[in-house]
């Protein structure tokens, strides 16, 4: 039940407010967001590739409202290349964008995202690595593929998120599917009406492993957005069933959530891929973090609790 609270929350500036001023809140999202500086993600990044982890980094920001906070999260995404190349990091770190921080809500907001998205892409490449085009609400989706099939005219290797609460995902993993594509595959984090998806977490689960079947009999790279012990298990029967090696495929999980499941998935010759966000605007993600798990909300208010 709390669940939609929290994610009505996430786009609320007055309860933004009273938890970002509560003094213990900084602790709590430290186990969730690698730090507001690149320098602190940087850290983190050498750290986890350090054991065997591969990374994706998110520049957190997200539903601008004008154009310049859009160049400012292309800048930062462009410094955070530019740090990756220098580093020699591309070959195990690559990038995750949401195109409502480059502008894509704003009047205009397709093209002004393809605009900003497309020199981050270019410097990706430049740096050894690529982008994933992260999947905000049910509202972005036509744009956001529409942009995903312009980028992949040059970059090929430019990667989408699809999101199996909508219904409309089993026919976007058929038609992503293909050869050379890379589809990470999430179960859905954004309150989404009943006439777009799935309420009932079951019926989530079912969609799930539906678009799972249909993304590893496919010709892409498959990549494994979830933390579910269950969908971990399937997607290694499904492996074998369809004959991919352990490299043709990854899990991704999130930074500080199952750490010991990732080390294990390592330790067995996976593919982990760890999503680390990093940046000053954290409040969202944050939110949507506690509303995924009644254990991350446990941990929060147990902090909380303990400081008060």
């Amino acid at each position: 039940m709390l669940g939609p609270v929290l994610l009505a929350a996430a786009r609320s500036d007055s309860i933004r407010r009273i938890v970002s001023a509560a003094p213990v809140t900084r602790t709590v999202v430290d186990r969730f967001v690698a730090g507001e500086r690149l320098d602190e993600s940087l850290a983190v990044v050498r750290s986890l590739t350090g054991r065997g982890l591969e990374v994706t980094l998110d520049h957190l920001g997200e539903d601008i409202t004008d154009r310049s906070e859009a160049l400012r999260s292309r800048d930062a995404y462009l410094a955070l290349a530019r740090a990756l190349k220098g580093e020699g990091l591309g070959v195990r770190a690559e990038m995750s964008v949401k195109l409502s921080a480059f502008g894509q809500a704003l009047p205009g907001g397709h093209d002004i995202a393809y605009e900003n998205v497309l020199p981050v892409v270019e410097a990706a490449a430049e740096a050894g690595t690529t982008v994933t085009l992260d999947m905000e609400d049910h509202t972005t989706v036509d744009s956001t593929l529409a942009i995903l099939t312009e980028l992949r005219k040059r970059f090929p290797q430019t990667g989408a998120v699809v999101q199996s609460y909508l219904f409309r995902t089993e026919d976007d993993c058929h038609a992503l599917a293909g050869e050379g594509s890379r589809v990470r595959l999430v179960k859905g984090a954004y309150k989404e009406p009943a006439g777009v998806a799935f309420q009932d977490k079951r019926e989530v689960d079912r969609a799930y492993v539906r678009c799972l079947k249909i993304l590893m009999a496919g010709k892409g790279y498959p990549m494994i957005g979830s933390h579910d012990p269950r969908m971990v298990a399937i997607t290694q029967e499904l492996a074998r069933r369809f004959g991919r090696k352990q490299d043709e495929y990854e899990f991704q999980m999130l930074y500080g959530i199952r750490e010991a499941e990732q080390r294990r998935l390592v330790a067995e010759g996976n593919r982990m891929r760890v999503y680390v966000p990093y940046g000053t605007d954290w409040y969202a993600y944050f939110m949507r973090r506690l509303a995924e798990r009644p254990a991350n909300l446990a941990f929060f208010l147990r902090s909380l609790a303990t400081r008060g």
